[in-house]
């Protein structure tokens, strides 16, 4: 069987988004998030709609694979034992995440945080799950200085990728 590669016109580089950016309609409200998205489940699901319906477009920013085993490693695997993270690779998890109806582009980055991505789109709203304080949140100051809002929006309670895992973990002979 042969394999196609997983592409999809929603996954953009940063060259890429910047251009398709400069041809969006002025007053276009580009929405930011991002994140690992290793596993998808129902709690990211509801964050990306929710993050999505602040504005016109919704931009995710991609944690690389060699970001997210940087950024577990120094958390000491995510809150999750056993086999390392990411779990599913950056083309994987990009594939799935631009299919989403809620999710207009996905940009992968490869540093630990957005700082450099969020500086270089310049979102007019900056969101991030409930786990985040707004205080906390990489990029904040930028994108509120640009006049942007930030917001850390609650999680849908029972959902984590951390949590599946251990189902998981648990359920296997």
């Amino acid at each position: 069987m042969t394999q196609h590669a997983l592409s999809h016109p929603k996954i953009l580089s940063l060259e890429g988004f910047l251009a398709v950016k400069q041809a969006l309609p002025k007053g276009f409200r580009l929405v930011f998030t991002n994140g690992c998205y290793d596993i998808l489940h129902p709690g990211h699901v509801d964050l990306l709609t929710r993050a999505r319906a602040l504005g016109d477009g919704l931009l995710l920013g991609l944690n690389s694979d060699a970001s997210v085993r940087r950024i577990k490693a120094h958390l000491g695997g995510g809150g999750a034992p056993g086999p390392a993270r990411p779990l599913n690779s950056q083309d994987e998890r990009a594939f799935v995440l631009a299919a989403l109806e809620s999710v207009d582009f996905v940009v992968v980055f490869d540093e630990d945080t957005p700082l450099s991505l969020i500086r270089a789109v310049r979102p007019q709203v900056l969101v991030k799950g409930g786990d985040w304080n707004v205080e906390r949140i990489v990029g904040r100051e930028e994108v509120q200085a640009a006049g942007g809002q930030v917001l850390s929006l609650p999680l849908l309670a029972g959902y984590s990728t951390s949590g599946l895992i251990e189902r998981i973990r648990r359920a296997a002979p």
